[in-house]
């Protein structure tokens, strides 16, 4: 399937792209490139300057009086609530129309390439190119860990324009149908919506679609990117040579409209595999970063889960198991990090009672009687 992109990739760019796209080994960099940046640009405008448009008129009594690092927080997850389902909807599309993608066998799953896959990986790069950026604006309130994850991350699709693995972008970007329900949980807390029945519903969706978008779902398909990855780390030269020898005996068939058609699927074979006509055995440096990688977050996906069910039971404690949690001493503040794979990780805490705010200098901002609030990356306690 071609790129279904509307716009071509401007040839200025294509030009300027190709050197770096050459040194690095990215094949399909150049002609993926305009998707790229624009992604990039649109979710910066979203961030710098939609979110706080409209977010300031249609909550006037909440966003204006927000810390900054909140407003920063909130922002970012009005980019990540609008890239998680623009993305996913385009993936799922691409996943249910691509004929080529359905029929691809290990090495094409490794090294092929259609123009649409290479879509859902420039959209995901630059999400991860903006990610990156916020997380150096912003260093002071994300860190150097979420730093570091953006760098993995936009390095990891990157790597898929060599073409690596493209199959699996629009596979792996599927973990983000759990991401707007994890926006709208923060959200609901913002609009001092905690303990509702709306943010009940929405913790039952958010905790049901990540087990099955990211504990099901991710844990099968990395088996089999896994059994790709092995089988392709000890393969043997023997694709370019069955291409070449199913070439010779492609049929020319006369269209009724007098229009020659080539019947034979091994064309189909060739044009996936133009970018790598003779894949060798994968490197190892290759394998093991990706693998790696995937690995982690998979390990990570399983380790936010126990402690997101952990704190959606503490928003909703009813008074006495709260009374309970007091008198045994338990501290109740649960965060939960990285809980998305969009780059940002979300920092999440219970708080009950007395909550006590402190800025970046370590002075105390506020202190007071509260129900439940995200920490937004700063530092609070909960006083018993």
């Amino acid at each position: 399937m071609h790129d279904p992109f509307p716009i071509s990739p401007p040839p200025l760019l294509v030009k300027a792209t190709t050197p770096l796209a050459e040194y690095l080994n990215l094949s399909t960099l150049p002609i993926h490139i305009h998707e790229l940046l624009l992604a990039a640009l649109s979710y910066h405008i979203i961030c710098s300057y939609v979110s706080p448009f409209f977010s300031r008129r249609l909550f006037p009594s909440i966003y204006p009086s927000l810390p900054l690092r909140s407003r920063v927080n909130w922002d970012v997850h009005v980019v990540s609530l609008v890239q998680s389902v623009v993305v996913c909807a385009v993936a799922i599309w691409v996943m249910v129309a691509d004929e080529e993608r359905k029929s691809m066998e290990m090495e094409e799953r490794i090294w092929g390439y259609t123009g649409a896959d290479g879509m859902i990986q420039a959209f995901a790069a630059g999400y991860f190119l903006w990610d990156l950026q916020i997380c150096l604006r912003y260093l002071a309130i994300f860190g150097p860990g979420l730093l570091m994850h953006a760098v993995a991350a936009l390095v990891v699709f990157l790597l898929g324009f060599r073409p690596f693995v493209n199959y699996y972008a629009p596979t792996f970007i599927l973990y983000e149908l759990s991401s707007p329900f994890l926006n709208f949980h923060w959200f609901f807390d913002k609009l001092q919506m905690t303990g509702s029945k709306p943010q009940w519903y929405n913790g039952i969706m958010l905790l049901g679609s990540f087990f099955s978008c990211r504990l099901l779902w991710g844990t099968y398909q990395s088996l089999r990117v896994y059994q790709d990855c092995w089988a392709a780390l000890h393969f043997s030269d023997t694709y370019g040579s069955r291409v070449a020898a199913g070439l010779h005996v492609l049929k020319e068939v006369t269209h009724p409209q007098g229009i020659l058609e080539l019947m034979d699927p091994t064309r189909a074979r060739a044009e996936l595999m133009k970018y790598n006509p003779n894949p060798e055995n994968m490197p190892l440096w290759l394998g093991l970063t990706y693998l790696g990688s995937n690995m982690m977050l998979n390990t990570l996906n399983f380790y936010w889960f126990g402690k997101m069910i952990e704190t959606v039971k503490k928003r909703f404690r009813t008074p006495k198991e709260e009374a309970k949690a007091k008198e045994d001493g338990e501290v109740v503040d649960a965060v939960v990090e990285g809980v998305e794979l969009d780059g940002r990780a979300v920092k999440l805490a219970a708080h009950g009672h007395v909550m006590r705010e402190e800025g970046m200098d370590g002075e105390v901002k506020s202190e007071k009687a509260s129900g439940f609030e995200e920490a937004d990356g700063a530092t609070t306690r909960r006083k018993t």
